[in-house]
């Protein structure tokens, strides 16, 4: 019996790191449509999407936003050029008590102060599932034009990080 659960226990955890997102692999195929998110105006957003541009994609629970503030302003104030590189913003709806239609409002209007941002929409942590995006903190990925991972990190970002992050993006564009 302590064999069965122990061989169970492998194939479970080996299933499991077979779809997470790893460095230096492509990201899995998902589309986040309206029973799971999308955009703001309720469109589907598949992730095929961002071939072709570099991008920093957070996923991020906005309760924990300061762990990812510091990193995104420094992002926004080194003005890299929006035709080879772009952020996107997942936000994951489900790991916050603010109700959704409040909080999209209020990220749809900080948009306009976020350059080169896309805000996108997780309401069922679709993404902690199908990426295994670590729940209620932030998440940052580095995706280059061929949606390879070249860089991932959860959680709040050092400033050594975040200069690490900024050269690895500057560097490739």
């Amino acid at each position: 019996m302590k064999r069965f659960a122990l061989i169970s226990m492998i194939l479970v955890f080996t299933t499991v790191n077979l779809f997470a997102v790893k460095v230096g692999e492509i990201l899995p195929h998902i589309i986040l449509s309206v029973k799971n998110g999308g955009l703001y105006d309720n469109r589907a957003w598949d992730c095929n999407s961002l071939k072709g541009k570099w991008h920093i994609l957070l996923y991020m629970d906005p309760d924990a936003k300061e762990e990812a503030m510091p990193f995104i302003e420094k992002l926004n104030r080194a003005n890299l050029s929006s035709k080879r590189y772009s952020t996107i913003a997942i936000v994951n709806l489900a790991a916050t008590w603010m109700p959704n239609s409040i909080l999209k409002k209020m990220l749809n209007e900080n948009q306009k102060n976020l350059n080169n941002t896309q805000f996108i929409f997780d309401q069922t942590k679709y993404l902690v599932k199908k990426w295994y995006m670590v729940d209620n903190t932030s998440n940052i990925l580095i995706i280059d034009k061929n949606m390879k991972v070249i860089y991932k990190k959860s959680g709040k970002v050092s400033a050594q990080e975040q200069k690490k992050i900024l050269n690895l993006i500057k560097n490739s564009i």
